[in-house]
Order: structure tokens, then sequence, then C-alpha cells
């Protein structure tokens, strides 16, 4: 996907919010950035001298449209007057844009479900042992420090496997 796209892209789903009836900021740069080194997120929202400047991981130059849209849309979401978390205004507006454009906007989001293959370098694989899911991880974290303290979305217990 190539620049132009990426700032057509960013000017639909402005358009979209609007109409939706959220109060997007006025001041978002209609030029989207495209970080080459970031690898866990896959936007940012950048608030500089009062403007606001969506950034997205060049991973998803790769992506469907629709992810795409789905990252601009959490990032354009941000611009709002007390939205810079997640909170429950942020949410309200988040599934209004669900609601009409399928966009599926979540407060995070993961390589599977925006189509990407995750690429980075995995040292520690947590897997629930009752469905057996596999959680890679980069880095230790408490996760993998403690795995006895944490639960599967299923409620199966985990374990660590150093790969």
């Amino acid at each position: 996907m190539d620049q132009k796209t990426l700032d057509a892209l960013l000017a639909k789903v402005i358009a979209q919010a609007r109409q939706a009836g959220i109060p997007v900021s006025p001041a978002i740069d209609p030029k989207v950035r495209v970080n080459r080194r970031a690898r866990t997120r896959f936007g940012c929202c950048i608030q500089k001298n009062g403007r606001f400047y969506i950034e997205l991981a060049s991973q998803l130059l790769s992506a469907r449209e629709q992810a795409v849209c789905k990252v601009l849309a959490h990032e354009i979401l941000h611009t709002c007057r007390g939205c810079a978390n997640h909170g429950l205004r942020w949410k309200d507006y988040a599934q209004r844009m669900n609601e009409l454009y399928g966009y599926g906007v979540e407060r995070t989001d993961s390589f599977e479900k925006l189509g990407l293959e995750d690429q980075r370098p995995v040292k520690y694989l947590v897997v629930c042992q009752s469905c057996g899911r596999q959680l890679p991880r980069m880095k230790r974290s408490p996760l993998v420090e403690h795995p006895e303290r944490y639960r599967c979305s299923c409620g199966g217990a985990l374990r660590v496997v150093e790969v």
C-alpha cells in the first residue's frame, strides 16, 4: 500500500467518524506516518503542538484495506476530547464505528485478527494445558516468570516452554 492510498483511507475513516456523529479533532494531519521500527503495536496517535499525527506500523502496508481502516479508526478516536485512553467514551465511539462500518475496533489487536503473519522473534511460548492455545512472548514478563498466576481465556492452567 502506498502513501497516497494510506492518506485516502485516513480521509475516508475521518469522514465516516464525522458522519457517525463522533467529534474527531479537526487538527488531524492528513498524512499518515509509517513507522518502520514498530514491532508490538500497529498504530499510534501522537499529539504535538495542537495537532494529531496518526502513525501506522509498516507491517500494515501488506494488510487488507479493512484491517488498515480498523487501525486508523482506532487511532482517530483518540483525537476526540476525553479519549486519550480507552475509557468509556472511547469504547462508546468504537462501538458506534463497529456498528455502522463493521471495523471491529477494539482496545488491542493481534496479527491474527488483522490477517498478518507475526514475524517477531519468539523466545518463550506460553501454552494452555487445557485447550493448547499458544501465547508467544518475545521477552521475559510477569506471565513468563509466573504463569501459575494466570489462566487462559478457557480457564486452563498455563505453562512456559522456552524456544
